[in-house]
C-alpha cells in the first residue's frame, strides 16, 4: 500500500467514522460538514475531494454495511432465510444505534438524483478496516439487492419457501419490507424495530410456505 494511497483510505474513513459519532440520533441535516472537517482536522476542500457532496458520505456508509456484512458471512456462513433474517437484524441493530443515518439512507436512496453507481470502496480501505482477513481486498461487496437475491434463491432450493415465485419478485419484496419497515416504524413510532421487522418478514413468508 502506498503512502499517499493509505492517507486517502485513512481519510476517507476518518469521515465516515466522525460522521457516525456526530450524527446521534439527529437528523442528517443537522449535521454540518464545518463539523466533520473539524473533527478529522482536514479542509472542505479535502474533504469534498473524497465527498463531492455530504449526501455521498450516506452512499458510502451503504457500501461499507454491505462490505462489513459480506466479510461476517464470510466468517460465518448463513443462508437462506436465516440470511434474511440476519440482514434485518443487522439493520434494525444500526438503526437504535445511528437513526439519523439510517433514515436519511432511505431518503437518499429515495432521490431521483442518486448516482446509479455505488460509491467505490478501494482496495486500501478494505484492508485498513480488515488487517487479519486474507485477500480482502479480493473480496467483492454484494450489493443490498445482490445479498437479498442470493439469500432468496437459497430458501427456495431449501424448500424453505415452497409456493411458486420468482427469485427477483421475491428479492423486491424483502427490500420493501426492509426499507419500508423502517420509514413505517419511524412514522408510528414502532419499538423495538427489531421485532416489527421480524414479524413483517415473517408475515411474508407464511403466504409462500
Amino acid at each position: 500500500m502506498s503512502l499517499r494511497k493509505e492517507k486517502a483510505a485513512r481519510l476517507k474513513l476518518a469521515v465516515l467514522d466522525q460522521t457516525l459519532k456526530l450524527i446521534g440520533k439527529k437528523p442528517y441535516d443537522d449535521l454540518y460538514v464545518e463539523d466533520i472537517c473539524a473533527k478529522v482536522k482536514i479542509s472542505k476542500v479535502t474533504l469534498f475531494k473524497y465527498f463531492p457532496t455530504k449526501e455521498d458520505i450516506l452512499a458510502y456508509y451503504l457500501r461499507i454495511w454491505c462490505l462489513r456484512r459480506v466479510v461476517e458471512l464470510k466468517d460465518k456462513p448463513r443462508e437462506g432465510l436465516q440470511g434474511v433474517y440476519y440482514l434485518f437484524d443487522k439493520l434494525s441493530e444500526d438503526m437504535e444505534t445511528h437513526p439519523g443515518i439510517i433514515l436519511s439512507l432511505v431518503a437518499y436512496l429515495a432521490n431521483p438524483k442518486r448516482p446509479v453507481k455505488p460509491f467505490p470502496v478501494k482496495a486500501e480501505e478494505k484492508r485498513l478496516l480488515y488487517p487479519g482477513e486474507a485477500d480482502i481486498q479480493n473480496l467483492d461487496i454484494l450489493s443490498m439487492d445482490q445479498l437479498f437475491e442470493k439469500f432468496a434463491l437459497e430458501a427456495i432450493f431449501r424448500k424453505e419457501i415452497t409456493k411458486t415465485a420468482s427469485t427477483r419478485d421475491l428479492t423486491n419484496l424483502l427490500i420493501t419490507i426492509f426499507y419500508g419497515s423502517v420509514l413505517t416504524a419511524q412514522i408510528n413510532q414502532i419499538s423495538p424495530l427489531r421485532i416489527f421487522m421480524r414479524r413483517n418478514v415473517e408475515s411474508l413468508l407464511k403466504g409462500l410456505q
